[in-house]
């Protein structure tokens, strides 16, 4: 496969690049992988679409303020966006400068803050920050919300709040997992009084999810690692789903690589650590059944995730389909759900 077969045409104006009044305002397409017939309707209309005893998947990480502002020693302007902290005063970064900085340069950011260079792990920098206080607490005060690169604004105080879901719990995210920005208490209740079960699980969504396919074919592209943590509630929840006949569906494809890295072993399992699972047509789905997202990039890994699951063709179809509908893409924009293929 190439990587052109998972592009299409979108205009630049339907970029969501500000957030719904309300979170539930966003528009839900629906897509039947089984028929690729497709139905339009609005985000609080999901609860028509599962059934009691359903399992919705949500991911709970937080994110962090990690866009910092400042200077090199020698003046050179910079701006870091860091992609993990890796314990204690030290994380992973991009940094965008005039010139590359070096191992040893001096880095004086924004609220006083210092860093210094200390190497490169393959494309991000080594940081080691002076400050001695925690890595997030630093970011809280000083930090800029990491909006992702076809935002073309400044992040503002209102972004604190709606580039976060609502279920955040642990902080460690430089990207929302924005399948779960539709959802507000009100609607998550409203689902769980129908009948609906919840279970969290922590994927902290790296910077690299917005990197490019550099590769003309699929199979040459290497993802990038990110850190998840599945319990073995979030097991049981599984387990006990599949006993009543009910379906799970993951809230964002960062669940869907979650779980499905869970269970690269034959079957789902507790499992903390990296994941580089790289899902496309053709991969066995052992846990997800259906799937609520947002619109991704073409030619993303993203696209081609969704793909795996509802086939290439539908997935080209309901994006097209989203386009004359005026849609809403991206981290903002509205979002799609895809049924399972077929009801268990």
């Amino acid at each position: 496969m190439k990587v052109s077969d998972f592009h299409y045409d979108l205009p630049e104006s339907l970029i969501a690049s500000e957030p719904l009044p309300r979170r539930t305002d966003s528009r839900l397409l629906v897509l039947d992988p089984a028929t690729g017939a497709i139905t339009d309707d609005r985000f609080p209309g999901i609860r028509q679409w599962l059934q009691p005893g359903d399992l919705l998947v949500l991911n709970d990480t937080r994110v962090l303020p990690a866009r910092l502002y400042g200077h090199k020693d020698t003046g050179g302007a910079i701006e870091i966006l860091l992609e993990r902290l890796t314990g204690g005063t030290e994380a992973l970064a991009q940094i965008r400068a005039s010139k590359t900085p070096r191992a040893g340069t001096q880095l004086k950011l924004e609220g006083g803050i210092e860093a210094e260079v200390t190497g490169r792990a393959g494309e991000f920098f080594r940081l080691r920050f002076s400050d001695q206080r925690p890595l997030p607490e630093l970011l809280e005060r000083h930090g800029h919300m990491p909006l992702p690169p076809y935002i073309r604004r400044e992040d503002t105080a209102a972004d604190r709040a709606r580039y976060q879901t609502v279920f955040a719990a642990k902080p460690g995210a430089v990207a929302a997992p924005t399948a779960g920005l539709h959802f507000d208490e009100p609607l998550l209740d409203d689902l769980r009084s129908a009948g609906i079960e919840t279970a969290t699980l922590t994927l902290h969504v790296g910077a690299g999810t917005f990197q490019p396919v550099r590769s003309e074919t699929v199979s040459g592209h290497q993802m990038h690692a990110e850190w998840l943590s599945v319990s073995e509630s979030v097991c049981e929840a599984v387990a006990a789903t599949r006993a009543r006949g009910g379906r799970v569906f993951a809230v964002g494809t960062t669940v869907v690589r979650s779980l499905e890295a869970a269970a690269q072993a034959g079957q789902l399992a507790p499992y903390e650590g990296e994941t580089e699972i790289f899902i496309y047509p053709g991969f066995e789905f052992q846990v997800v059944d259906g799937l609520i997202t947002n619109f991704h990039l073409p030619g993303s890994t993203l696209v081609m995730l969704v793909s795996a699951l509802a086939g290439r063709e539908h997935i080209l179809a309901a994006y097209r389909h989203a386009v004359a509908k005026e849609y809403r893409f991206f981290s903002y924009g509205d979002a799609m759900l895809i049924l399972p293929q077929v009801s268990t």
